[in-house]
């Protein structure tokens, strides 16, 4: 017994590893919960979508590379420390979709403008306590459909990444991607495979038992431990990297040293005309629905004692694009998808968003906007592979639906999100499926032709309202 205990208090001091142990003037929230490696990969979980929507906007709508990489690197340091999660810095995807596809496209103005209009409402949203309302009130269901077909599009994404040659300036697949080349399928499955070696279904390794285990079972635990510990995600990420020098080494001469100039964008009444109208009221349901409520959930669900504030998140949301978007930088919140792949590759503490958004100033400090030719480079069914994992992790978030009614209004939301409509009108078509599913359950005398009874009535309506808060 007491070697088991031995054994099991050098595998937590192996799993809780502070960052710097000596500098005790470090916030916890930097403080490692696994490992260092484990913590690095976990810090490119969400590049399969960061990448892609920020090099399109580079190319279609001039956004500066260097602006966005500068911002998006002080939002991931703040939000590291602040949270101490690995608390994602997205870019905000409605927006960006509207900016490129837009005829004409959307100038940078009318984006910031954009972006400064969700912030004026999730800051007013968050500073109010509505958010917390919100957050608190909502069925689980209803949110567990939102996560649901959020992960959903992401793996659909991430599949036609893979099999599918990507025009990113247009939003648009092109031919199937050849098997065999730099950029090939047969690459991106490889990385598939390594990382489902490597990380399995996303399970952290099994802690040891307190009983006697027979030797295959102590060998097959230490050999997934041993596993656990490699950076799986980094590793994909930097050999995505190299085929970018390989396959076109001319990069090295193209790159150039120092970063771009950083100013004020000048916006017009008529820029914050087009951009509210255009951009910004599609985008707002879906801040507040993935950005703010699902990503608090999920949150709790993957670390229940350090579960984010929908009011803090939401005021988060609101201040780092006030801050960032009146300089032109890419309009950003927290998305749970990020969340989900940060998470799933390793990333448990702040430490990990700290470490991406140091090595993302370092960068734009570097190279500057001559950054663009090795994004531009970067392998495509690379990215899609993380945003692959990304996507079925935030998925998976919903395996605790474990009734027939709960599973039936969280797969018709997931499903109207899904069928090319939005998720807004999916999670209204979700509240009402499931506020009428909960008064079918009205205990009613003498139905349907008398009236529900008084006392009945009030116990199914504090029922109701116990639902609604768990």
């Amino acid at each position: 017994m007491s070697s088991s205990i031995s054994d099991e208090h050098r595998e937590m001091s192996t799993t809780t590893t502070p960052l710097l142990p000596r500098n005790r003037w470090l916030p916890s929230s930097v403080k490692l919960k696994t490992t260092l490696f484990s913590e690095l990969s976990g810090a490119v979980g969400d590049l399969g979508t960061y990448i892609p929507i920020v090099l399109a906007l580079s190319l279609v709508n001039n956004l500066n590379l260097t602006t966005t990489l500068v911002f998006t690197s002080l939002y991931n340091i703040a939000t590291g420390l602040l949270f101490g999660l690995p608390m994602p810095v997205q870019p905000m995807k409605s927006i960006a979709a509207v900016a490129i596809s837009a005829s004409p496209p959307l100038t940078v103005a009318q984006i910031s403008a954009a972006g400064l209009s969700v912030a004026a409402v999730l800051l007013l949203l968050g500073a109010t306590g509505l958010m917390s309302v919100l957050y608190r009130y909502l069925p689980l269901p209803v949110v567990r459909g939102v996560q649901l077909s959020q992960g959903l599009s992401f793996a659909f994404s991430a599949v036609k990444y893979i099999r599918y040659d990507q025009d990113l300036a247009k939003s648009k697949s092109g031919p199937a991607r050849p098997w065999f080349a730099l950029d090939g399928v047969a690459v991106a499955l490889a990385a598939v495979l390594f990382l489902v070696l490597t990380t399995g279904a996303g399970d952290d390794p099994p802690p040891p038992q307190q009983q006697e285990e027979n030797e295959n079972r102590v060998s097959v635990r230490r050999r997934l431990k041993v596993l656990s510990t490699v950076p799986a995600a980094l590793i994909v990420f930097l050999f995505g990297l190299v085929l970018c020098f390989i396959s076109d080494p001319s990069i090295f001469g193209d790159l150039r040293f120092g970063p771009s100039k950083i100013s004020v964008v000048k916006i017009t009444w008529e820029d914050f005309k087009v951009g509210f109208v255009s951009a910004a009221i599609p985008q707002i349901p879906l801040s507040i629905l993935n950005s703010v409520i699902a990503v608090c959930k999920l949150s709790g669900d993957l670390f229940p004692e350090r579960e984010a504030s929908a009011m803090h998140v939401s005021v988060s949301v609101g201040v780092m694009n006030f801050v960032g978007c009146w300089f032109g930088a890419m309009p950003c919140c927290h998305g749970a998808g990020g969340l989900a792949g940060q998470y799933r590759f390793g990333g448990r503490s702040g430490a990990s968003v700290v470490f991406l958004g140091i090595a993302k100033l370092v960068l734009a400090l570097v190279f500057g906007n001559s950054l663009g030719r090795i994004l531009g480079e970067f392998p495509i069914g690379i990215l899609g592979v993380l945003l692959l994992f990304a996507g079925i992790e935030l998925a998976m978030a919903t395996r605790d639906m474990n009734t027939k009614q709960e599973s039936f209004v969280m797969l018709v939301c997931a499903a109207v999100s899904l069928s090319g409509s939005s998720a807004a009108l999916g999670f209204f078509v979700g509240i009402v499926l499931f506020l009428l599913l909960k008064l079918r359950e009205l205990e009613c005398g003498g139905f349907p032709f008398g009236f529900c009874s008084s006392k009945n009535t009030n116990s199914s309506l504090q029922e109701l309202h116990a639902t609604l808060i768990a």
